[in-house]
């Protein structure tokens, strides 16, 4: 599109050049010119003009949905942490959210990304998982995860799954889906030392379901609906990022919040939930 666009700018441009030349004739010879020159070209200049149009409109939208890059938003993850959806301590001056879902590649390959963050800033961060169901495959292991971390388990489970579950079902291109059913879901709960009818019982529970929808709930707020999304004390980054990306991230809020003064154990609540912003606000609108 944008070869074509700039074929018939290139066509405009050659059929009104005489504007650019030296003038010759009368002034209303020169002018009938240009309007001729128009009148040939009216067609491909109206077709610009409607794609200028079109591309604006889609810059308008992307940015309406795109966060504003001074943002700080307030997600509330106390039930996550409660339930015991967090690896990392309390005290870390820099929470990682990672909206995930268990059917996603790209959740998937940030494991990896989140396993070597830890391993480099220790107990500076925390890393709290909210569920975002985008594909509903998915469902029975997302409650499962619920119910494991009811047993103290679910980043046992959670590990178990990616590498006994999702890897197999990966591997089959998607045509597997069983890989991601009840039964080889209590097979891994079983191995990791869970207790199975207990399981099952919560999986089937309203507790569990209402873990995952109120998830879902708040991350509508600020209008994440693609997996993994993440936010770094409040602010939010899309997609999976390189590893020194986020290195860069976590440091720049390292610094801020040792120049804010607050405890670190305190800074998630006293900072980001109590001052960051409630809901979603675009880079199309500034503060």
């Amino acid at each position: 599109m944008k070869h074509h666009i700039l074929a018939v700018a290139a066509l405009a441009a050659a059929a009104v050049g005489c504007q650019h030349q030296a003038p010759s004739g009368s002034l209303e010879a020169r002018v009938a010119k240009l309007e001729a020159a128009y009148a040939r070209n009216a067609e491909a200049l109206e077709f610009l003009a409607k794609v200028y149009a079109q591309q604006k409109a889609q810059q308008q939208a992307q940015q309406a949905d795109e966060p504003a890059d001074d943002a700080v938003f307030a997600v509330d993850i106390a039930e996550d942490v409660k339930l015991g959806q967090v690896e990392g301590p309390a005290s870390a001056p820099v929470t990682i959210i990672k909206a995930f879902d268990f059917a996603c590649p790209y959740c998937y390959r940030s494991t990896d990304t989140l396993k070597e963050l830890t391993a480099a800033y220790g107990d500076k961060i925390r890393i709290v998982y909210m569920n975002l169901i985008v594909h509903p495959v998915a469902r029975p292991a997302h409650l499962a995860s619920c119910a494991a971390a009811k047993q103290g388990k679910y980043k046992a489970f959670k590990d178990a799954f990616w590498a006994k579950a999702y890897v197999p079902y990966e591997q089959s291109k998607g045509q597997d889906a069983a890989k991601l059913g009840e039964d080889n879901i209590f097979a891994i709960a079983k191995e990791i030392g869970l207790n199975v009818g207990q399981l099952k019982t919560d999986m089937a529970g309203s507790a569990c379901a209402a873990r995952i929808e109120g998830d879902m709930a708040e991350l509508v707020k600020f209008h994440v609906d693609a997996t993994p999304t993440f936010f770094i004390n409040g602010k939010e980054i899309s997609g999976a990022l390189p590893v020194d990306e986020f290195k860069k991230l976590i440091d720049d809020q390292l610094k801020v919040v040792a120049a804010s003064g607050v405890p670190a154990a305190k800074y998630y609540d006293d900072v980001v939930l109590a001052k960051g912003e409630k809901q979603f606000r675009a880079k199309s609108d500034p503060k």
